[in-house]
């Protein structure tokens, strides 16, 4: 006979504003086994917790149910205090009275306390067959992989390395730098944003902890925390090491191609630097646009390249690495503006997007820091800034704001002014959200003493007429309808992953949210944390953020690799399958389902086998076996049949 205490929490007015507690605990008190029962205010508070630990203690409890939230928030918190009095951690378990009975029926109180008191039976029911388990243990390869070279894997990479442990860091461009890497200047102090880049861009290059390797993508993953297996694709870059970049090999290229780095804006050759300040300083051949080196049509690159850097005998590696952790940083895209066919984005030459603008305000862009209009090189004297395009949209385009926007709308037009002093900013917003620090101060001055024209209202359309863009809108204070003649318009498009987020998802087997962000484990508490442990996210992959932001981010995620790093063994979760070899037929049906790659079939034995640090107890394999012989630590057949019986008892 179990002897079982039952410990009801009121969370506050969150479980006891809906469900009758003491009614909950004077039933379950009658239930067969429970030998103790109790409710109060915060059981996860230090009081609540003695209270489990001092009645473990006096009444010899062999069995703990805790009734409270979901076991994603305290499950751990109840386990560790069981622990504490000496009760094997696994003969604990949670029912969640609050998200599946008081929040779900806050306005039926009597039906959310009957239910309470039968999800409270029936965990009782799977805590007296409980066993007790103990967790498997694996050593920790001491090296992190980060993915993504903007700012966000950047910084996550040094923090990692600074802390004195191998880093590799992987970025599919040939150089790291990322979309910060475009910008002219940063809001709201106006830094130049490759001054504050550059130097940590060098120290990734030059730190002796980490391997950078540009040009590449991870295209699989094998393993668990603590001992990942990674695939590297490394793409021929056909430019070696000893590249000392003197440009002959670009000045005799006769082949053009779009510049990427200046948003199309301007023209590179086939041979190319991505931008004066990548990392690594070295050329890349670009297969896409080159005449051809297999067989070879052109040579003219190698023919100049004093330094015997070129390799046209280059080929792609596929490289293996052991990590311990692992952090995503691959960053975002724009809105494929293509797409906002209202505006014009993709007819009209003259209506580009916030990146563009960077290009064309950057000392380094296409035009050396001049603003002119892509279709004739004149000084626009109008522009229209159109903010949360494609942003705040839920009937059309994307439902979310995309944070940043208010702010470097402010900026653009505040940096227009300063290289167009007689030229006129509008700005068409519908409400301004700058809540960073010193980020209103900044908008403020953009309005008063840069005199920028600040227009609130949504634009419909914008066409051209004759050599000019208009704009057609209305002011929503006003309530009048708004046409504006512009030279220029700028739209402040919505921030969305870059299309290979989902890919990286995938590999990692994290989730993605509804907009294909990746997805925090929890968005309070686990912010950085992935439902994959040891897989951890930080930038603007995981959500749209400023710089502050991003940098903050990568050094909580980095903090939290490292903390996977420090220690010499990891712990695994025993609530794993685990097979009878006796009725094992040795079918591989559980072999081709499992979707974390736990079983493998023993060619010798003829049965499966289950890695318990792949296992994460999903049950599966055990649905699937046509024999019987995979069962769940505790979540056996008996178990749950005496579960399913408690269930439909009614109470009785």
């Amino acid at each position: 006979m179990a002897r079982i205490g039952v410990f009801v929490c009121h969370c506050g007015i969150n479980i006891a504003g809906v469900v009758d507690v003491e009614k909950v605990v004077e039933e379950i008190s009658k239930y067969p086994d429970v030998v103790h029962a109790e409710h109060y205010k915060y059981m996860c508070s230090d009081p609540g917790q003695n209270l489990i630990v001092n009645a473990i203690k006096e009444k010899r409890l062999d069995g703990v149910v805790v009734a409270a939230c979901s076991p994603n928030m305290h499950e751990t918190t109840f386990r560790n205090a069981c622990e504490r009095a000496g009760l094997n951690r696994y003969r604990c378990e949670m029912a969640n009275i609050r998200e599946q009975s008081s929040w779900v029926h806050a306005d039926e109180p009597e039906k959310a306390t009957e239910k309470a008191i039968q999800i409270l039976q029936v965990t009782v029911e799977k805590v007296k067959l409980n066993s007790e388990l103990k967790e498997a243990a694996v050593p920790v390869t001491k090296r992190c992989l980060v993915i993504g070279g903007g700012i966000a894997g950047i910084q996550a990479a040094l923090d990692v390395a600074d802390a004195g442990y191998e880093v590799i860091l992987v970025e599919k461009t040939p150089s790291i730098g990322g979309h910060m890497a475009q910008l002219s200047e940063t809001f709201p102090t106006l830094d130049c944003s490759q001054c504050i880049l550059t130097p940590k861009m060098v120290a990734v290059s030059r730190h002796p902890n980490i391997k950078l390797m540009t040009y590449a993508e991870v295209v699989d993953v094998k393993g668990f925390v603590g001992n990942f297996k990674v695939k590297i694709h490394q793409k021929a870059r056909y430019v070696t090491s000893d590249c000392n970049i003197c440009g002959k090999c670009e000045e005799v290229c006769p082949v053009i191609a779009p510049n990427e780095f200046d948003r199309n804006l301007s023209p590179r050759k086939a041979i190319y630097l991505p931008f004066p300040q990548a990392v690594p300083a070295r050329y890349t051949i670009d297969t896409n646009h080159c005449l051809g080196l297999n067989p070879l049509v052109c040579g003219k690159c190698k023919e100049v390249c004093e330094a015997k850097a070129i390799d046209y005998d280059m080929r792609d590696e596929e490289i293996e690495v052991d990590v311990g952790a692992i952090i995503v940083a691959t960053g975002y895209e724009l809105f494929p503006k293509e797409k906002i066919g209202e505006y014009g984005y993709g007819v009209y030459p003259d209506v580009i997007d916030g990146l563009e603008f960077e290009r064309l305000l950057s000392a380094s862009g296409p035009t050396g820091g001049e603003v002119v209009r892509p279709s004739d090189g004149k000084v626009p004297k109008v522009v229209a800034f159109i903010q949360c395009t494609a942003s705040r949209d839920p009937d059309s385009y994307m439902p979310y704001c995309s944070k940043i926007c208010c702010m470097y709308t402010a900026k653009h037009a505040m940096l227009y002014k300063h290289h167009v002093h007689d030229g006129k900013a509008y700005v068409f917003y519908i409400d301004i959200r700058a809540g960073g620090k010193d980020y209103e101060e900044f908008v403020k001055r953009a309005m008063e003493e840069e005199r920028i024209t600040y227009i609130r209202g949504k634009v419909s359309k914008v066409f051209r007429r004759g050599d000019k863009m208009v704009v057609w809108g209305s002011d929503t204070l006003s309530g009048e309808f708004v046409e504006l003649e512009a030279d220029l318009v700028v739209l402040a498009s919505a921030i969305v992953p870059i299309p290979d987020t989902k890919k990286v998802a995938n590999l990692l087997k994290i989730p993605v949210d509804e907009n294909s962000f990746l997805k925090e484990a929890h968005p309070k508490l686990r912010p950085v944390e992935t439902l994959v442990q040891g897989v951890y996210i930080c930038g603007a992959a995981h959500g749209p953020k400023d710089i502050p932001e991003t940098v903050a981010q990568a050094s909580g995620a980095s903090s939290k690799a490292i903390a996977i790093l420090s220690g010499k063994e990891l712990y695994h979760e025993p609530t794993t399958a685990e097979v009878n070899m006796d009725a094992c037929s040795g079918c591989r049906v559980c072999v081709n389902l499992c979707p974390f790659s736990a079983i493998t079939f023993n060619e010798t034995t003829h049965t499966v086998e289950i890695n318990e640090i792949l296992c994460e107890g999903c049950g599966t394999c055990v649905a699937a076996c046509p024999t019987g012989a995979l069962k769940l630590r505790n979540m056996t057949d008996k178990q749950i049949f005496n579960m399913i019986r408690a269930a439909l008892s009614g109470g009785d």
